[in-house]
């Protein structure tokens, strides 16, 4: 009797396995795959004005899995760079906020490359999420930072299996600072920049071979590339026409939201995304059971996960009780952007920007001093400023330091910063700011004069740095006059100035400087970070007084 009650369990161990495995093949092939994206995020983890959160994001992957067992959670690159917490943390709480909402997979961005390689590889290590990229070597002779990355990964899903590929903009290594991917002077990491494109197109094109080879009934691309016309041929429409394969781009970089489709090299239909930027959608692709892919950006999700939420806000306590200490208070705002909301510290002078350069040249008491609008994320709103305020305007952490240049350098390197300025400031619609280019030149101890009429004559290499100008065409700068102490005189072009700047620009050959200003005589490196600059410019000079930064000083006179 004994013998038949072990038979009979054991029957229905079987007949229950083999239901369980039933069922299985029947939700296999009853679900759709959700691949749900962000890009972008800039360290957007906290609640934002008219933006989402990550715990939203959360709550969102945990719903979506209640209705199908295939749900991916991936980002498009520039998540742990962009506001106080990424700068004090060095990345580490945007992170530790990432794993708690559970990435899968990640592409590296630009920015990810902020805190450099050493800091980077930690990032990387600490990542639960995959980090992919498909067009980018190592030559050194050491260990590679991104060791642990991979070009692409494929996943099952039911019967399906899907190739996540990482693809980073060729321009990564000039959209930061260059000599981050350097070893002794010599750039050992290349993202496949050059040949007009076919270099990018080519080693974007042997993965996803690889990755049909290997299976994959989709490609879906995890690109940090953008659409910006400006930076063709590494934008992700030429992207998409020069290779087939690709079934779906979800990208980032130009924080842009959009959902298109582009012809790709075989006059295939491919659809493409993006969400914007920190967190203002979040992206949800539809991989439906017969094949179809669709996208929606979703601007709301009614619900948050306590436990995302709960940690996210211990990472912010953590931080909280130092960021929020008070350093002065303003009766008027310094914003970086205009009226119409458009980024005006990066094609026309501000009262922030005047307040930057102010700052790094009384502190390094160099004659002259710069910094590029690019590198100005935020203004100050009236009221109270504290520590966090002030990392939020200059959040990279960048270095002040001095160099030596001569009169004729400082022009040519105006030169080179205002070659994008055009006469017309905003388009006809209003949208966008002609001329913006992030290394417009904030300056202090000098004034001059741009006439934007005047086509620019700089000189540059195929990586757009600065090589020189053309002496045979007239110079768009003129008038520049250097302070002496007590009155603006006119530059001498062959006298020695000293010259403060970020180590971005100065060492690092950031702001299209790599070739014309790394080398020159640096006499301060590294005095103390560009935050910490301005906060004892604020606090011990001008003793919390800002009054004289109401409105712009009128440094710059423009001719249009």
């Amino acid at each position: 009797m004994k013998k038949h009650v072990k038979l009979l369990s054991l029957l229905l161990v079987v007949v229950t396995l083999l239901c369980l495995c039933t069922a299985c093949g029947t939700r296999t092939n009853d679900h759709d795959i959700v691949v749900l994206f962000t890009n972008d995020i800039h360290c957007q983890i906290e609640e934002g004005e008219e933006k989402l959160t990550l715990s939203q994001v959360a709550y969102l992957k945990k719903a979506t899995e209640q209705i199908t067992p295939y749900v991916a959670l991936v980002d498009c690159g520039d998540a742990v760079q962009g506001s106080s917490l990424g700068a004090v943390s060095q990345g580490e709480v945007i992170v530790d906020a990432m794993n708690a909402v559970g990435y899968d997979f990640a592409a590296l961005g630009n920015h990810e490359f902020d805190y450099q390689m050493p800091r980077l590889r930690e990032l990387l290590a600490k990542a639960n999420a995959q980090y992919l990229c498909c067009n980018v070597t190592y030559t050194g002779e050491g260990l590679s930072a991104l060791e642990d990355t991979k070009p692409y990964e494929i996943v099952k899903y039911g019967k399906y299996k899907v190739a996540f590929v990482g693809i980073s903009t060729p321009m990564t290594c000039y959209s930061t600072s260059p000599m981050i991917f350097e070893e002794d002077g010599v750039q050992v990491y290349d993202f496949n920049l050059g040949e007009n494109g076919t270099l990018f197109y080519a080693a974007v094109q042997k993965t996803v071979n690889d990755a049909k080879k290997h299976g994959a009934d989709f490609v879906i691309a995890l690109a940090h590339v953008g659409t910006d016309a400006a930076d063709a041929p590494y934008n992700v429409p030429e992207l998409v026409a020069n290779t087939t394969g690709i079934d779906a781009v979800l990208d980032g970089h130009s924080h842009t939201d959009y959902v298109e489709t582009y012809d790709n090299k075989d006059g295939n239909d491919v659809l493409c995304a993006q969400t914007g930027t920190g967190l203002v959608n979040v992206g949800q692709l539809t991989i439906k059971t017969d094949g179809t892919l669709t996208v929606e950006l979703l601007n709301s999700i009614d619900g948050d996960d306590a436990e995302v939420a709960a940690a996210v806000g211990g990472y912010v306590e953590t931080y909280s009780a130092w960021l929020n200490e008070v350093i002065c208070s303003i009766n008027v705002s310094l914003p970086t952007v205009d009226e119409n909301g458009l980024r005006a510290v990066r094609n026309r002078e501000t009262a922030i920007g005047d307040l930057c350069a102010d700052a790094y040249r009384a502190v390094s008491g160099a004659d002259v001093a710069y910094i590029n609008g690019g590198g100005i994320r935020a203004g100050f709103a009236a009221g109270q400023i504290t520590y966090q305020n002030v990392i939020d305007v200059n959040p990279y952490g960048n270095e002040l330091c001095v160099v030596e240049l001569t009169g004729q350098e400082i022009m040519d390197i105006l030169e080179y910063d205002v070659r994008c300025v055009t006469p017309q400031i905003t388009n006809e619609d209003g949208s966008k700011p002609m001329g913006e280019d992030g290394s417009f030149p904030n300056v202090s101890g000098m004034t001059f004069t741009v006439d934007t009429t005047i086509p620019s004559p700089v000189l540059v290499n195929e990586e757009d740095m600065l090589v020189g100008v053309d002496e045979t065409m007239t110079r768009r700068v003129s008038d520049l006059k250097i302070w002496n102490g007590s009155e603006y005189v006119p530059v001498d072009l062959t006298k020695t100035y000293t010259f403060a700047g970020t180590n971005y620009m100065i060492l690092k050959g950031g702001s299209g400087m790599k070739v014309y200003l790394v080398g020159k005589n640096v006499v301060q490196k590294s005095i103390m970070s560009d935050y910490q600059v301005l906060i004892t410019y604020i606090r011990d000079t001008l003793a919390g007084d800002l009054s004289q930064y109401t409105a712009p000083d009128t440094r710059i006179t423009f001719i249009r």
